[in-house]
């Protein structure tokens, strides 16, 4: 088994029995594991961070309505199926990343506000950014969380085939 697998595969087992998943009770009654994106390697990347000259702090609405406050760290740039993409990383803390992002996939295959990932720091001005874990936010799963809402700078017309697909109960899907 994979890491990547390994991560899925304990992250159904959390959403299935642990009492801090986002999951309902109901949800859990009939809940048979997310749904993924196949392994892609190509959507895995070691990249510099342009970092910001101006560091502001910016409030990011939620869905419920609430705000919270992330610091805009700086910018990526890479290609994705020879696309040049930009998104801007937010810094939650020290070396504590968070990308949110939506594609040309969302409201399709991948949930319609968009999936987030935490990209590592390697060092310097690296950070790894690997698309395979991307993932929904716990407001995909039910209403009552409060989620981030993605920034329209992060907004990319490239399709993102990597990470977590569409949340669905139907066992026969699964």
């Amino acid at each position: 088994m994979t890491a990547l697998e390994e991560f899925r595969s304990l992250k159904d087992e959390f959403y299935k029995l642990d009492p801090n998943s986002p999951l309902t009770p109901e949800q859990k009654q009939v809940f048979k594991g997310l749904f993924y994106f196949p392994a892609n390697p190509a959507l895995r990347f070691e990249l510099p961070v342009e970092r910001f000259e101006k560091i502001e702090t910016i409030k990011m609405p939620t869905s419920t309505g609430d705000i919270q406050e992330y610091t805009r760290y700086g910018r990526l740039h890479f290609s994705v199926e020879g696309q040049p993409v930009e998104l801007t990383v937010y810094s939650t803390g020290w070396e504590v990343f968070f990308l949110p992002f939506m594609d040309s996939l969302t409201g399709k295959e991948t949930y319609d506000a968009g999936r987030y990932l935490e990209p590592e720091w390697v060092g310097g001005d690296m950070l790894l950014v690997d698309f395979n874990y991307a993932y929904n936010p716990y407001c995909a799963y039910n209403e009552n969380w409060s989620c981030p809402i993605t920034p329209f700078e992060n907004r990319i017309k490239v399709p993102i085939r990597a990470g977590e697909k569409l949340f669905c109960l139907d066992p026969i899907l699964k």
